[in-house]
């Protein structure tokens, strides 16, 4: 396993780039930790999988360096940074048996057969294959070919990091759960460094210990789920992480207040920003409770989501999500309170601090 460092690192398509516009992947400098479950997540086009590519050593990037425990990698090649990657398809022998597909990177590099059949038979166990072990791949179903692929991503335990581009995309939705929970359970029993890119924020935060977030080819946050979800640092990942995303409504600031039309709403604490900044407030559908002393709202419509309900309604003429309980009514003078815990301030679209 290893450290991974980003440093200074950019990456563009273009022989001279000129401008931001013309990069793919604007300037980082990023750590992931040895041994960190880590998922890449944004939406296509963002530069994930020029990012990934850039890791294993399949791109070289424009201009900084790739770092694996402080030794520079930049310009080796993918066999030579000892790295597991595991594609969107499946990338298997069909002529071979489950057990020789397992066992390929193993053979390939010349592990004796004994600890070649036990590494291969563990993996197999924990990814439910025994069964099949002696199956020629060709005649396999896509979700049991990309199993495989898995495992022979998983198989080696002797990697710097273990890289997942989209994994999942061709497995069977009732699979997918089942599997993230296999890979979970695998970095915790092996605790390699893993880095799975998706743009299906389920799958990020529930194989994930911390979530990068990239959008328009910058990271905008790395933290955990809890984090991501409370305190957004980006009204992208406010945006992007949950389902309704996070409500973001233009404001005033006053010192600890902030005009919302013809609202006013208490905030946590005061927010410094610069004049002709654009100020927004943020906050999520779940921090919004109805309150009969709170702010009016015109109630659109309510959907019935099973466990809750989310009501669909304007606020001093912007649209806003409120997420209440099954079992609450929604009256039809409905009025709202933000939760402090929840609000937070932004300043051209990035989290700022609230003080005393």
């Amino acid at each position: 396993m290893a450290r991974i460092d980003l440093s200074n690192l950019a990456h563009s398509y273009l022989p001279n780039p000129k401008s931001d516009n013309d990069y793919a992947l604007t300037r980082m400098n990023h750590t992931w930790d040895d041994g960190g479950a880590y998922a890449l997540l944004g939406p296509s086009g963002c530069g994930k999988t020029t990012l990934l590519n850039i890791i294993s050593g399949l791109l070289r990037p424009s201009e900084g360096q790739v770092l694996f425990d402080g030794k520079d990698m930049t310009d080796l090649q993918p066999q030579d940074r000892n790295i597991a990657q595991v594609f969107q398809f499946p990338v298997i022998y069909d002529t071979m048996t489950v057990y020789d597909n397992l066992a390929f990177p193993l053979r390939n590099r010349h592990v004796p057969e004994a600890e070649v059949d036990a590494r291969v038979r563990e993996i197999a166990s924990h990814l439910d294959l025994n069964d099949a072990l002696m199956t020629r791949a060709r005649g396999l179903t896509a979700d049991a070919k990309q199993t495989i692929s898995l495992g022979r991503g998983l198989v080696r335990n002797d990697v710097n990091a273990i890289l997942f581009d989209e994994p999942l995309t061709v497995i069977d939705p009732h699979m997918k759960w089942h599997l993230r929970s296999k890979l979970k359970l695998l970095h915790r029993q092996f605790e390699h460094t893993m880095v799975y890119v998706t743009h299906d924020q389920t799958e990020a935060l529930t194989f994930a210990d911390k979530v990068v977030v990239m959008y328009d080819g910058q990271i905008v946050q790395l933290g955990t789920p809890e984090e991501l979800f409370i305190k957004p640092s980006h009204t992208f990942v406010g945006y992007f992480i949950g389902s309704p995303g996070m409500n973001v409504m233009p404001i005033e600031l006053d010192g600890a207040s902030a005009k919302l039309g013809g609202q006013t709403v208490s905030l946590p604490g005061a927010a410094k920003v610069k004049a002709g900044d654009k100020v927004e407030l943020g906050v999520r559908p779940e921090f919004i409770r109805l309150d009969a002393k709170g702010m009016p709202v015109t109630v659109n419509k309510v959907e019935d989501v099973g466990r809750q309900k989310i009501v669909r309604a304007q606020l001093e003429g912007r649209n806003i999500a409120i997420v209440i309980g099954e079992d609450e009514s929604v009256p039809t003078d409905a009025k709202i309170a933000f939760d402090p815990k929840g609000i937070n301030v932004y300043a051209n679209d990035w989290r700022v601090e609230l003080g005393a």
